[in-house]
C-alpha cells in the first residue's frame, strides 16, 4: 500500500512538472503490438470462415452457372462473378461518389469561380433581349448538377456524417467499439478481459483520483494567486499553477501529447486559434503554455474549473443571453489583446466538436477585431480512444467516463507560423485562410458548412441565394 501511494504521488509531481518517465510512451508502443496481433488473429479467423462457406457453394454454384449456361440461348452471354455466382461482378472498393463542391456550397460566392459560359439563345445577338427571354425553352441538362449534388447528399451526406465518431480500420480492443470480435478466438477473448480488468480495475480509480487532485490543486492554488496584490508575481504564479492545473488533468487521461514546432508557440497577446474535436482541448493545449479562456459560463464540473481559474487571471466568460451580443463579445476582446501583459486567447471558431477527420467552417468574429491569429492543429490517434464528444449524445461526465476509460488519448499538436490580416482582405476570406493552413497540416478535410448544421436547420439566406444561383444556371447567365 504505502509502494502504491509512493508511486502514486511520483506520478502527480513529476506530471505537474511537465516530465515523464517514459512509461506512457512504452504503454502506448505496447497497445500497437497488441491491436496488430488483434487485426492477425481476427483477419486469419475470417479468412477460415470464409474458405469454410467457399468449400460448401462451391459445388452448388458450380452445378447454377452449368444450369443457367445450358438453358441459355445462342449468342447470349452468360457472366460469372469472381465469387462463383451469377450476376454483376463485385464492387471493387472505388468510391461512386465524385463530388463536385462548388454546386450547393453553404454561399453562393463559392460558385461564382465555376460559371458555365452563357449559352447564346440566338445566334445572331451576344445578349438577351426581351423577345428571346419569352422564347427561352427549359433544359432538362442545365438542373442535372444540382440532382445530382442531391442524390449525393442522401447516400453521402458531407456534414452529418462528421459528427460521428471516427470509424476505424482495425478493432481496439475496446467495447463501445465491438463488432463481436472478443470472441472470435480464445486467444482474443483472454487479452480482451486482461485490458478489461486493466482499464476499469486499475487505470480508472487512478485517474480519478488524479483527476481530482488536479482540481483541488486549481480551485486552491489560484484563490491564493488571486489574493496576491503585486501583479507581476501574480502573473507568474499564474503561469506556473495553469500549466500544472493541466497537466494533471490530462495525466487523468494519459495523455500522450507531442508539440511540433515549438519556435511558434503563441506569445502574449493576439488569439490561438485551433480545430475543436473535444473539451479537452483546452488541457491539451495548456499543458505547454498559458492562455485566456473565453466561451459560456457553465454549471457543474466545467463550472468549478471557470470559477477557480477567473480568480487569478483575465479569462472572458459569457451568459448566454450575452454571448449572443456581438458587439459586447467583440468589444471584449478588444480590450483584452490591446494589454499587451496579458496572454493569448485560446479560440475554437468552429463553434463545435467536429470529429477529428474535418475542419469546418470558422466564425469571423475573432478574425474582425485585429491583432496576431496564432494557428495550431491538433491531430488525435482513435487507435486508443475517440476524442471527439458527440454533445448531442453524450453528457459532459458519461464522455469523461469514456475517456478515463480509453486506453489512452494520443495526438499531434502543430504550432503554426503567425498569421495576420492583409490590406483589403476580409474576415471571412482570413478565416478560410487560417482554416486552410490548419486542415492542411492536420492532414484534415476542409470543409465550407459551418458546424451549427448539427444542431439548426440551414439559413434562409443561403437557400435563396442557391434559388438566385440556379436561376441564374436556367437563363445562362
Amino acid at each position: 500500500m504505502a509502494f502504491f501511494q509512493v508511486f502514486v504521488l511520483s506520478i502527480i509531481i513529476v506530471g505537474s512538472l511537465g516530465k515523464s518517465f517514459g512509461i506512457r510512451r512504452l504503454y502506448v508502443n505496447f497497445l500497437l503490438k497488441i491491436f496488430e496481433y488483434g487485426r492477425v488473429n481476427i483477419e486469419t479467423a475470417k479468412k477460415s470462415r470464409y474458405d469454410d462457406v467457399s468449400a460448401e457453394t462451391d459445388d452448388e454454384a458450380s452445378l447454377t452457372s452449368q444450369t443457367s449456361i445450358a438453358a441459355a440461348e445462342p449468342g447470349q452471354k452468360v457472366m460469372v462473378n469472381g465469387n462463383g455466382f451469377l450476376g454483376k461482378p463485385q464492387p471493387n472498393g472505388n468510391h461512386l461518389i465524385s463530388r463536385d463542391p462548388l454546386i450547393l456550397a453553404p454561399d453562393a460566392e463559392y460558385q461564382s469561380t465555376k460559371k458555365e459560359p452563357p449559352r447564346k439563345i440566338s445566334s445572331s445577338s451576344d445578349e438577351f433581349n426581351a423577345e428571346e427571354e419569352k422564347n427561352f425553352e427549359f433544359n432538362l441538362e442545365n438542373c442535372l448538377d444540382y440532382v445530382k449534388a442531391g442524390m449525393e447528399a442522401i447516400i453521402e451526406d458531407d456534414v452529418t456524417s462528421r459528427f460521428e465518431a471516427e470509424e476505424l480500420k482495425n478493432w481496439n480492443l475496446l467495447t463501445r467499439t465491438n463488432r463481436h470480435y472478443e470472441f472470435i478466438s480464445w486467444r482474443l477473448t483472454v487479452i480482451w478481459m486482461c485490458g478489461f480488468f486493466i482499464r476499469y480495475i486499475v487505470l480508472m480509480p487512478l485517474r480519478v483520483l488524479i483527476c481530482f487532485f488536479g482540481v483541488a490543486w486549481a480551485v486552491v492554488s489560484f484563490a491564493i494567486i488571486g489574493c496576491i496584490p503585486m501583479r507581476r508575481l501574480r502573473r507568474r504564479l499564474n503561469d506556473e499553477a495553469f500549466k500544472i492545473t493541466f497537466r494533471l488533468i490530462s495525466n487523468s487521461i494519459s495523455a500522450v501529447i507531442t508539440f511540433h514546432n515549438p519556435e511558434f508557440r503563441p506569445r502574449n497577446c493576439g488569439f490561438c486559434v485551433a480545430n475543436h474535436t473535444s473539451p479537452i482541448d483546452i488541457s491539451i493545449l495548456s499543458t505547454d503554455c498559458t492562455y485566456s479562456l473565453i466561451g459560456q459560463r457553465h454549471g457543474g464540473f466545467l463550472g468549478v474549473l471557470q470559477r477557480a481559474l477567473a480568480r487569478a487571471s483575465p479569462h472572458i466568460w459569457f451568459e448566454r443571453a450575452e454571448a449572443k451580443d456581438r458587439l459586447a463579445v467583440a468589444q471584449r476582446l478588444r480590450q483584452h489583446v490591446s494589454n499587451p501583459r496579458n496572454p493569448p486567447i485560446l479560440i475554437f471558431p468552429e463553434g463545435t466538436c467536429i470529429n477529428n477527420t474535418s475542419v469546418m467552417q470558422f466564425k469571423k468574429g475573432s478574425f474582425e477585431v485585429g491583432g496576431v491569429i496564432y494557428p495550431v492543429a491538433i491531430k488525435y490517434d482513435a487507435r486508443f480512444g475517440d476524442a471527439f464528444w458527440n454533445s448531442s449524445r453524450y453528457s459532459m461526465m458519461q464522455y469523461l467516463y469514456m475517456m478515463m476509460t480509453s486506453w489512452a488519448i494520443v495526438c499531434d499538436v502543430w504550432y503554426l507560423p503567425p498569421m495576420f490580416r492583409q490590406e483589403g482582405e476580409s474576415a471571412i476570406d482570413f478565416a478560410n485562410r487560417v482554416k486552410s493552413v490548419i486542415a492542411k497540416q492536420g492532414g484534415l478535410v476542409d470543409l465550407m458548412w459551418d458546424g451549427q448544421l448539427k444542431r439548426m436547420k440551414p439559413k434562409k439566406e443561403w437557400r435563396q441565394k442557391q434559388q438566385e444561383e440556379f436561376t441564374k444556371r436556367l437563363k445562362g447567365e
